[in-house]
């Protein structure tokens, strides 16, 4: 079978093939590498050439790249690492955080990921209409659902956040995955593990939550410190939400935002990678990356170092090799995915995409059932969720007044004066925005 990867010179696409060379069975049998950087693409393709044989090649022309895979993967970024740094310059001049997938610069970013997302999905119907589509690029929800309007349930989002909270709530537990059934539900950056029942039906998370030392093992139990009272463990993004205020102003103290950190780390990198031992130079700049993600969230609340275990494949590359085994060899499996609801939480439509644990087999990705999202959560839920649909709404029209009206809507933003005011200034330095009038 053929895997595309579209963003095929990314820095993440050798955990991609890591995971594909550690496949016994082998369900990719060649990846086509598509990008618009040629030299991206060939930095890449060394790294791939040192680390195993899975044939390779790889091509700047998106329908070649797309024409006959079985799967595809979409991890494009609109507007490369150097738009990801207006997110959040222009966010933090105006007094409001700009992170890649939340407040105003997850707008922004994703009023630039949305309409070529669709391109892609429109051809990938139409030149690989049996293929799946699983989706990596940010913000993966909204991505989703508007491929999901072309594609239907042909296209899943995967992100791998929930995958490793849930993985450190369970060893904090001393259960295995095949022990337990968890709620989990939300939307992508934005859930929470709010139940973890054993074959009896009985809730092992309130004996962790009111277990303050257990909870420091952790990483969620040191990010947050009101988990007992949520009854839950949010997903690590919620910090941007729980805390605006102090997140802020840790990001505006520290020496460079994580956009120009990571720009500056790619330039090295793939400069690297040209100059000296191809497999080594990316393996030190991925174990940099891992080490100072979410950083200034960890300075403020103490919660020390990512944790970081080569060993465990818990990325997201281990997540799509899951639903493309679940997929191609009809291997049931339950995975927290990107989906469309069909009723799964109450409080959205059908179509709305959510993050929620799925049964994945040959017919696709099905919602399974979970407990009611807690009180807290519905509300922040419903306002992000409005947002998306409004950056849908400005994304199928060019209409500058819905993308200010997501910016409004926003709970990280609120107030329709700034909302107009970032929008204009986003346009202003991101080409790609010159649609909206």
């Amino acid at each position: 079978m053929r895997l595309t990867i579209l963003g095929g010179g990314g820095f993440r696409v050798p955990l991609v093939y890591k995971a594909l060379l550690a496949d016994p069975e082998r369900t990719v049998s060649e990846v086509v590498l598509h990008d618009v950087d040629p030299a991206r693409l060939d930095a890449i393709r060394r790294v791939l050439a040192a680390l195993g044989s899975l044939p390779v090649r790889a091509t700047t022309d998106l329908r070649e790249a797309l024409t006959g895979a079985a799967f595809v993967f979409s991890a494009i970024r609109v507007g490369g690492l150097r738009g990801r740094v207006v997110d959040e310059r222009v966010a933090l001049a105006a007094g409001v955080l700009g992170q890649e997938t939340v407040g105003a610069g997850g707008i922004a970013y994703g009023l630039r990921s949305v309409p070529e997302s669709l391109r892609i999905a429109a051809l990938t119907a139409e030149v690989a209409p049996d293929a799946w589509l699983i989706n990596f690029t940010n913000p993966a929800g909204l991505v989703t659902e508007a491929m999901s309007g072309l594609l239907g349930d042909r296209v899943i989002g995967i992100c791998d956040s929930p995958t490793g909270l849930i993985d450190r709530v369970l060893r904090a537990l001393g259960v295995t995955a095949g022990e337990v059934r968890v709620d989990y539900a939300g939307l992508n950056h934005l859930g929470w593990l709010y139940g973890v029942h054993d074959k009896t039906g009985r809730d092992l998370l309130p004996g962790l939550l009111a277990d303050e030392k257990r909870l420091q093992t952790i990483e969620e139990g040191r990010l947050f410190d009101n988990l007992r009272e949520l009854g839950a463990v949010p997903n690590e993004y919620l910090h941007y939400y729980y805390d605006p205020a102090g997140t802020l102003d840790a990001v505006r103290s520290a020496r460079q935002t994580r956009g120009a950190f990571l720009l500056d780390q790619q330039l090295r990198c793939y400069h690297e990678i040209a100059a000296r031992e191809p497999l080594e130079a990316w393996l030190d700049a991925w174990r940099e990356r891992e080490a100072t993600y979410m950083a200034e969230n960890r300075s403020l609340t103490g919660a020390d170092e990512r944790e970081h275990d080569e060993s465990r494949p818990a990325g997201y590359e281990g997540v799509a090799l899951a639903v493309m085994r679940a997929l191609a060899r009809d291997e049931p499996a339950t995975l927290i995915l990107d989906v469309r609801n069909w009723g799964t939480l109450p409080v959205l439509d059908d179509d709305a995409v959510v993050e929620v644990p799925c049964r994945v087999d040959a017919r696709g990705a099905v919602p399974l059932p979970v407990g009611p999202l807690p009180e807290h959560a519905v509300g922040l839920v419903r306002a992000v969720k409005a947002t998306d649909r409004l950056i849908l709404s400005a994304a199928a029209t060019g209409s500058r007044e819905a993308a200010v009206r997501a910016m409004a809507t926003h709970p990280l933003v609120g107030d329709p004066a700034l909302a107009a005011r970032l929008v204009d200034a986003y346009r202003a330095e991101l080409p790609e925005l010159a649609y909206l009038a």
